[in-house]
């Protein structure tokens, strides 16, 4: 199910029933998983593990030199999880000796013109809207969803079932659970929707909600409210994650 056009490097594995389109170019030290699909002029240039039934679009270039001034030709990588969608013209690069690894994890729609770099960290289920681009360091974890023409601001985190609005700059972390909209970027509450759709309690969307009170809505500093969420709030994993990732920030929270 090779095209007959198509260029593949003789270290790359393809598993079975793999397609590859007109024009594609696999190069060395690439694996592709079973039932994964590459598409007419798509690239993966090397250092690229795809896992199984990955769909990669027209025209994406995967596992591209970092775009790090440092970077001096060390051996890194870009993995890919199952199940992940890269619409066309998608971009991404490999990593860096900081991590070693650009990583996408399992069940992720990544729509047209989405640029993820350098070591970047993406969980499972992320789905990103056209035209996101995303510099180097920036992690998103599981079921965030970013809509389209979004610039991510280097090192930034996306917390759990966050949710970011169409055309925000994105230059602080976004709390798990949080709404996030604007240029300047800010909080806008809890993703209710999110939260509705993905089953969660009624008791735990109100703890949640609580909490975002406590820290955001209140006169208490985040020490103080993170303090009193503990004391006053019952003792959930989704709450603890959300407080947890505020006292874990680097670049600061936005409000």
């Amino acid at each position: 199910m090779i095209h007959r056009t198509a260029l593949v490097d003789q270290t790359a594995r393809l598993g079975q029933d793999v397609s590859v389109g007109p024009y594609a170019i696999i190069g060395p030290s690439v694996s592709v998983g079973d039932r994964s699909t590459i598409a007419a002029h798509a690239v993966l240039e090397r250092n690229v593990r795809l896992g199984v039934g990955v769909k990669v679009g027209i025209g994406t270039v995967i596992g591209g030199d970092p775009q790090d001034l440092k970077y001096k030709g060390e051996e890194t990588w870009v993995e890919v999880g199952d199940g992940t969608i890269l619409r066309e013209y998608c971009t991404i690069n490999r990593g860096t000796t900081a991590t070693g690894r650009t990583t996408i994890g399992e069940r992720c729609f990544l729509m047209s013109y989405v640029h993820i770099a350098h070591d970047c960290v993406i969980g499972n289920d992320v789905i990103m809207a056209n035209g996101v681009q995303m510099a180097g360091h920036v992690s998103v974890d599981d079921r965030a969803i970013i809509s389209g023409l979004t610039p991510i601001h280097q090192f930034v985190r996306i917390g759990t079932f966050a949710f970011v609005g169409g055309g925000s700059r994105v230059n602080q972390d976004v709390p798990p659970f949080t709404k996030a909209v604007g240029n300047p970027v800010h909080l806008y509450g809890l993703n209710s929707v999110g939260l509705q759709r993905a089953g969660f309690s009624p008791d735990v969307k109100l703890a949640l909600k609580r909490a975002y009170r406590l820290l955001f809505n209140s006169d208490l500093t985040v020490s103080q409210g993170i303090a009193r969420a503990r004391a006053d709030l019952p003792e959930t994993p989704e709450v603890e994650t959300f407080l947890r990732f505020i006292e874990g920030s680097q670049r600061g929270v936005m409000v």
